[in-house]
C-alpha cells in the first residue's frame, strides 16, 4: 500500500436500498396485426409502445368494420383492437406487443383486380385492408408495370385502405395512365389464417422464439415486467389459456404476471351457461382473470379481457402504480354488453353477482354506469384462499414478488454476513411501511429466522427470508342494519 499523509475520504454502498418499481399493469398483447402495411418483418418480436402513433407506425392500423350479420362493427387485427382500447380510450402507457401474424405465411390474394385513376384526382382508393405493398403490381393492358415510388406512391387512409396516387412527370403530367381500367394485383394479409398454434408459439430448433414464449425477451430487452398477457380473440381457446396461465409464473424464472381470458359468446350465450364452460374448459387458475360476455363502445365490440387490461393499468396509474385497488366497480369505456352475434346482453346485479361468485368478472350498468363488476380469479369457487382468490390480492403478492426480486437481485452472491442481512431486512421493511402508509397494504414486515436458516444451508450459502405481508382485501359487500327506534318517538313531546 502505497505511503499515505494526510486526510482521506472512501465510501460504502448505502444499507438501505431503495425499491426498484415493478411495473405492475404493463401488458404483454399477443395477436394479429397488418405489419404488411408497415413493417412486413415485424413478426414473433416484442415491441414496447408508449404511444398510439408509435404502435400504429409499428403494426399498422385498419378500424372496425360493420358486421352485415350483426351490424356490429368489429375489428379484423387482434392488436389493432388492444391499440385502440389502451391508447385511444384509457390512455395508458406502455405496452408490450408480439405480432404472430407473417404475410408470407398468412396472405391471400386482393379481390380487387382493376383500378381506374381519375383526372380530377390523380387517386384511388382500393377498399381492401392488409393490402401489402411490396406485392403490388399495377400494369396496362399493353402490358407496362408501374414502379411503387417512381410512377406512383402507396399510402393508406385511416380505414386501412390503400390510396394508389399516380406521381407526375417533369411535364406535370400524371405518370399512370388516367381514365383507363389498369391491371391491380396484390396480396394482403389474412388474419384468419392465424391459429392458435402461432399464438402459442414456442422455441424452433435454432433456438427462435414465437408467440406467447416471448414473454422471456421483455425484461432482457426492455428492463420491464408484464403484468398482465392478454390474448384477444385467442384466448377462450383451452391450449392458449393454459399457457397463458403457465407462463404467468415464472417469467424468466423468477416474475409472475397475471393473465386475462375470454369465455367465448358465441359458443356461451346466456350466463348461466358460463361457469360449466370456464371450469370444462380448465380456466380455474389463481394466475387467471375470467371474462363473459364481450362490450361495445359506439357499436364497436370489444372483447372484455382488452378493456379490463386497459381498466386495470388506469386503476394502478391513479394509485401510484401499485395494485392494491379492484379493477371492479370502476368505469370501463363502453355502452352495452353484446354477444358476438350482435345480441344485446343486459345482466342486473343477481345476475352479475352470480358470475362473481363462480369466478367469471363481467360488466354491469347499474349506479355507477357502465363498470367492470368482479374481484374474483377465475380459481374461485374451488379456493377461497385471499390471496390467490381476490384479484387485487393476487396482483399484489405478484407485484410485491417481482419487486423484491428485482431491488435485491444485486445483493446476490454477496458475503452472507450480519451486514447483508441487516441490509436486506432494513431496506424491506422500510418499503413496507412506507406502503402502509399509502393504504396500499394493512402492514407488512421482513424477518430472518433462524428456524428458517440452518446451518446446512447458510453453509450452502442459501438464506431466507420470511415477507409477511396484509393486502386490503376487496370491500365486496358493504351491509347496513336499518332499525325503526321507538325511542326517537320522545321527540314528539320535547
Amino acid at each position: 500500500m502505497a505511503y499515505r499523509h494526510g486526510v482521506y475520504i472512501s465510501e460504502v454502498p448505502t444499507s438501505i436500498l431503495p425499491p426498484v418499481q415493478a411495473d405492475a399493469g404493463i401488458p404483454f398483447i399477443v395477436g394479429t396485426a397488418p405489419v404488411g402495411m408497415t413493417d412486413e418483418s415485424n413478426v414473433n418480436r416484442p415491441v414496447l409502445c408508449y404511444t398510439y402513433a408509435e404502435a400504429v407506425a409499428a403494426f399498422g392500423y385498419v378500424a372496425p368494420k360493420p358486421d352485415a350479420a350483426t351490424g356490429l362493427k368489429t375489428f379484423e387485427y387482434t392488436i389493432c383492437e388492444a391499440i385502440y382500447s389502451q391508447f385511444a380510450l384509457n390512455g395508458v402507457a406502455p405496452v408490450i406487443i408480439v405480432n404472430v401474424l407473417d404475410p408470407k405465411k398468412h396472405a391471400t390474394s386482393a379481390a380487387a383486380s382493376s383500378i381506374t385513376i381519375p383526372e380530377a384526382t390523380g387517386s384511388v382508393v382500393v377498399k381492401e385492408t392488409g393490402i401489402i405493398p411490396s406485392t403490388v403490381r399495377i400494369s396496362t393492358a399493353e402490358g407496362t408495370v408501374y414502379s411503387a415510388g417512381e410512377d406512383y406512391e402507396l399510402t393508406f387512409d385511416d380505414d386501412g385502405f390503400a390510396v394508389i396516387s399516380s406521381l407526375k412527370d417533369a411535364e406535370g403530367e400524371y405518370k399512370l395512365a388516367i381514365d383507363t381500367a389498369l391491371t391491380f394485383s396484390a396480396q394482403k394479409t389474412d388474419p384468419t389464417a392465424v391459429a392458435a398454434e402461432d399464438i402459442v408459439g414456442g422455441v424452433s430448433v435454432d433456438g427462435a422464439k414465437s408467440g406467447l414464449e416471448l414473454v422471456e425477451d421483455c425484461y432482457p430487452k426492455f428492463r420491464l415486467v408484464p403484468g398482465t398477457i392478454i390474448a384477444p380473440g385467442y384466448s377462450h381457446n383451452t391450449s392458449v389459456a393454459a399457457v397463458m396461465a403457465s407462463k404467468c409464473t415464472g417469467i424468466n424464472g423468477v416474475f409472475r404476471a397475471i393473465s386475462i381470458v375470454d369465455i367465448p359468446t358465441d359458443e356461451v350465450k346466456t350466463y348461466s351457461a358460463a361457469p360449466a364452460w370456464k371450469v370444462n374448459a380448465g380456466i380455474t387458475d389463481t394466475y387467471q382473470i375470467a371474462c363473459w360476455p364481450m362490450v361495445a363502445l359506439d357499436g364497436i365490440a370489444f372483447h372484455l379481457s382488452t378493456q379490463l387490461a386497459g381498466l386495470m393499468g388506469k386503476v394502478d396509474a391513479d394509485n401510484r402504480d401499485v395494485p392494491y385497488v379492484s379493477p371492479s366497480n370502476k368505469g370501463l369505456k363502453i355502452d352495452g354488453t353484446v354477444l358476438s352475434d350482435g345480441t344485446e346482453v343486459l345482466l342486473n346485479l343477481e345476475t352479475a353477482n352470480y358470475l362473481n361468485g363462480q369466478g367469471i368478472v363481467t360488466a354491469m350498468n347499474f349506479i355507477n354506469g357502465w363498470v367492470a363488476w368482479g374481484n374474483r380469479t377465475s380459481i374461485y369457487p374451488s379456493s377461497s384462499d385471499t390471496k390467490d382468490a381476490f384479484i387485487p390480492v393476487r396482483r399484489m403478492f405478484n407485484w410485491i414478488g417481482n419487486t423484491v426480486v428485482e431491488t435485491f437481485w444485486s445483493k446476490v452472491d454477496f458475503p452472507l454476513n450480519r451486514r447483508l442481512v441487516d441490509t436486506v431486512v432494513d431496506s424491506a421493511n422500510i418499503w413496507l411501511n412506507g406502503l402502509a402508509a399509502q393504504g396500499a397494504i394493512l402492514g407488512g414486515r421482513l424477518e430472518f429466522q433462524e428456524a428458517e436458516n440452518p446451518a446446512t444451508a447458510l453453509i450452502d450459502g442459501i438464506a431466507t427470508f420470511h415477507l409477511y405481508v396484509t393486502p386490503p382485501a376487496p370491500a365486496r359487500e358493504l351491509e347496513f342494519v336499518l332499525e325503526y327506534d321507538v325511542s326517537y318517538l320522545e321527540t314528539l313531546f320535547n
